[in-house]
């Protein structure tokens, strides 16, 4: 059993600035990742990172628009955290050696981005999470951080109280890929849990083949409530045969969305007749999928981006890769002629529920970046905002896991924060587990010693693979291929009721059928096949969360459309869905938003562009 201070699980954005941290208040610090660090996904992020930095522009503008994004379901106290802490994290970026772009008098460069009332998103060229990933792993190597690579976290360490809040996480179990082991990491101080999205759920998504929500189903299944899980962010703007994305920073820099009638629909159609491309991505995606469902997109299934009338110097100065990526995946030159883009899955606003320190309700467990809802971007996440979030609240969870003092939360979390229960939801099928058992506490937990309660946790994590590796049954791919499909076709950006149902019996089915999952592989070394087959069963849980708050939600509210209901109804739905795992059964509650800041309470007001 390894051992240390704080255990950060996952080397993305959120995972590295924390571990940065935790070693700046001097803990003994490790991360496991199944993925080496810069292979995270957070170098796919091309846009940039908003930050108030410029004369004429405050955090307290930064915090209005993202307020207005999020459709008033943002929490004020952590959007105002993001958007005072951000131009620090900028400048200490910079100072770490991060290549932001720069203008001709040397300061960093600054561009406009969607639903943003000043230009503040900086960038490095349109690789900003790249850099972003190797600046901050220098920092990791720099200070001796241990990092066990490939290195498979399966399951958490969680006490068994009957009250959520009772518990506490003392680690976390993880299959190491290389020798095939399951060992156990004691954390003395705290589990940061930094694992990033869950794009999988979905058959076409920016997101990579790791992105299965991991960190959210472990944590949910440890008693965690999640958070505004029907809220999933469809970017604009992805190459339609491989769900790439093309970065916003293209309508930043000017491109243009024309239907197949050559109309600049955005404008011309009325969607949003001041903003135009520039409008929030959820208000875009919608304009795109109502132009081609109504007979006037290409081929019946995009439109076109085009940056032609850029020029070459700008493109390759700003947007050099998106070259790459529309030659490489669609045979498309940009420089010469428009990008075939449509909506694809990129972001999940919901997810595990923590403050703005990163705390969950369970002790000593945290949660930063994509897996984690504090919540910053509500029901709608801008452009530009993902970034800041991840080294923000990577810094905050880390920091604190370590020991610094942070102030009191204004953010409530666990069950306690209840304001009232969802009792008459109409489900098709009872949603949760097939077996009250399927949890991820350790029985009797709650009366050992935080070393015995990991290794149980060990051996039963060992039993559960041995099983899988051992017997015949089905394999994961096809119940995932299934899982997925049902997600787009059922729970993507235009929603209906009936639809929501029959997602929710595909995804019971699922579930009855993951019970007889097998392993085709049997090496125990370098085994992806196991490896997917556990992330399948996280992917059951998450997408059945997002289903059920979709379906409770029922008004229009930033991401979240749906066809019987066409308002923003803020009388009775400014409040948050929470789902807990309640002894295996999905407990649907909710909690109130908080609107009131630091110097102002946000009013909810009509949200156009």
């Amino acid at each position: 059993m390894h051992e240390h201070d704080v255990v950060v699980v996952g080397a993305g954005g959120a995972g590295l600035r924390a571990a940065i941290a935790a070693d700046e208040e001097g803990a003994d610090v490790a991360m496991v990742t199944k993925l080496h660090p810069v292979r995270s996904h957070t170098g796919a992020a091309e846009g940039g990172i908003n930050a108030a930095l410029r004369d004429g522009d405050d955090w307290e503008l930064h915090a209005y628009d993202t307020m207005k994004g999020s459709d008033y379901l943002g929490d004020a106290p952590a959007i105002e955290t993001l958007a005072q802490d951000a131009p620090e994290e900028v400048i200490q970026l910079e100072h770490w050696g991060m290549p932001f772009s720069r203008e001709d008098d040397g300061r960093v460069s600054q561009r406009p981005f969607g639903g943003l009332s000043f230009p503040r998103t900086t960038y490095a060229g349109a690789e900003t999470g790249h850099h972003l990933l190797h600046t901050m792993y220098e920092q990791v190597v720099k200070r001796g951080i241990k990092v066990y690579d490939e290195f498979y976290v399966s399951r958490l360490a969680v006490t068994d109280h009957d009250d959520p809040e009772d518990r506490a996480c003392h680690g976390c179990i993880a299959y190491d890929i290389k020798s095939g082991e399951v060992v156990g990491f004691r954390a003395r101080n705290g589990v940061v849990l930094a694992t990033g999205g869950d794009g999988q759920v979905f058959d076409h998504t920016t997101n990579a083949v790791a992105n299965t929500g991991d960190g959210p189903a472990m944590a949910y299944r440890a008693g965690v409530p999640v958070e505004d899980m029907e809220f999933v962010q469809f970017h604009p703007t992805t190459l339609p045969s491989t769900g790439v994305l093309i970065s916003e920073g293209v309508r930043g820099e000017g491109g243009i969305l024309y239907n197949s009638e050559g109309e600049r629909f955005m404008f011309e159609s009325g969607y949003a007749n001041n903003a135009g491309e520039l409008a929030s991505r959820d208000v875009v995606s919608r304009a795109e999928l109502t132009e081609v469902n109504e007979g006037r997109g290409f081929e019946d299934e995009y439109v076109y981006l085009d940056m032609r009338h850029l020029g070459d110097e700008r493109i390759y100065d700003r947007l050099e890769n998106i070259i790459h990526l529309a030659e490489d995946f669609e045979g498309v030159n940009p420089v010469e002629e428009p990008m075939p883009v449509k909506p694809g899955q990129h972001y999940h606003m919901g997810g595990i529920e923590t403050n703005e320190h990163g705390e969950t309700c369970v002790s000593g467990l945290y949660a930063a970046g994509e897996c984690a809802c504090a919540s910053v971007h509500g029901s709608n996440r801008l452009g530009g905002n993902a970034l800041p979030e991840l080294i923000v609240f990577g810094a905050r969870a880390g920091h604190h896991a370590a020991g610094r003092d942070l102030g009191e939360a204004e953010v409530p979390t666990g069950p306690s924060a209840e304001s009232e229960s969802e009792d008459s939801l109409d489900t098709p099928v009872n949603p949760g587990a097939l077996d009250a058992s399927d949890s991820d506490v350790a029985a009797d937990g709650a009366l050992v010693e935080p070393d015995e309660l990991v290794e149980r946790a060990v051996e039963t994590e060992r039993d559960r693979i041995e099983t899988m590796l051992e017997s015949d049954g089905t394999n994961h791919a096809e119940i995932r291929e299934d899982l997925q499909q049902a997600m787009t076709e059922n729970v993507n950006v235009f929603r209906e009721k009936e639809s929501l149902k029959e997602a929710l019996e595909v995804i019971r089915e699922c579930r009855e059928r993951y019970q007889n999952v097998a392993v085709s592989d049997p090496s125990r070394t370098f085994n992806t096949d196991l490896i997917h087959t556990i992330e399948t069963r996280n992917l059951i849980d998450i997408a059945e969360t997002i289903t059920l708050g979709a379906l409770a939600r029922d008004e229009f509210r930033g991401a979240h459309w749906r066809r019987e209901h066409q308002e923003r109804k803020d009388d009775e739905w400014l409040k948050h869905t929470m789902i807990a795992w309640n002894d295996g059964s999905p407990q649907l509650y909710y909690k109130p938003v908080v609107l009131e800041g630091e110097n102002k309470e946000y009013e909810p007001k009509v949200r156009s562009y």
